[in-house]
């Protein structure tokens, strides 16, 4: 195999000027510049294999292992569901018997002047002149409707004290809100006022509209 002479090959490239070569004259360029060409050409080629051929496969390696990890993680939740599936299944069984027993202390449109009759005879239990208790406007909420209803007795401190403590104890859920306590404003009476909203809950998968307003006299 004849050796290369660099030097003689560096001076035919320096001399070579780039206008005047042509790719059908290939095989007579200096030897230098035919190897640099061959490796642009090689680098230019490998390049355009990775962007056009391997990109594309790595991409879809990279979406497989994701998908991968994304099976296994669902494949261990569904084991170990599968695995405690009795547990699972009583405790749901709890739960539904919980949810019925709260959903039955929940009055429903008809059981509503009920609770009103209720909050009066606990009033009335204690003692108490009844100014008005009237049902407010209902309020919708998702999957229930709060039912408030504005109450306002006069009596004296302990009596009053026990009036709402049996309206927080009747089987139907219902919350006191907003207290407002004061002297009554004739100076004959020396009872005091007690003024307050009470709420009540309704369960309504289906968002019930609005309850009509009512009023309660004694």
């Amino acid at each position: 195999m004849r050796s290369v002479d660099w030097r003689l090959e560096w001076q035919r490239l320096r001399q070579t000027r780039l206008s005047e070569l042509s790719f059908e004259e290939g095989g007579s360029w200096p030897w230098l510049l035919r190897v640099i060409t061959c490796a642009l050409v090689v680098g230019v080629v490998a390049l355009g294999a990775q962007w056009f051929l391997a990109s594309p496969v790595a991409d879809e390696v990279d979406d497989a292992r994701a998908q991968v990890e994304t099976l296994k993680s669902q494949y261990a939740t569904r084991a170990f569901q599968a695995a405690n599936l009795p547990l699972l299944e009583r405790r749901m069984q709890e739960l539904d018997v919980r949810m019925g027993t709260l959903l039955s202390m929940l009055p429903t449109d008809s059981e509503v002047p009920a609770l009103l009759d209720d909050i009066s005879d606990a009033a009335r239990g204690q003692q108490l002149e009844i100014d008005f208790i009237r049902l407010a406007p209902a309020e919708s909420h998702p999957f229930y409707i709060t039912q408030p209803l504005n109450i306002q007795v006069r009596g004296d401190y302990h009596r009053l004290a026990a009036f709402t403590s049996r309206v927080a104890e009747l089987p139907r859920i219902v919350t006191l809100h907003d207290f407002t306590l004061a002297p009554s404003e004739s100076e004959t009476d020396e009872a005091l006022v007690l003024s307050l909203q009470a709420e009540t809950y309704r369960y309504e998968p289906e968002q019930a509209g609005e309850a009509s307003a009512g009023t309660v006299t004694p």
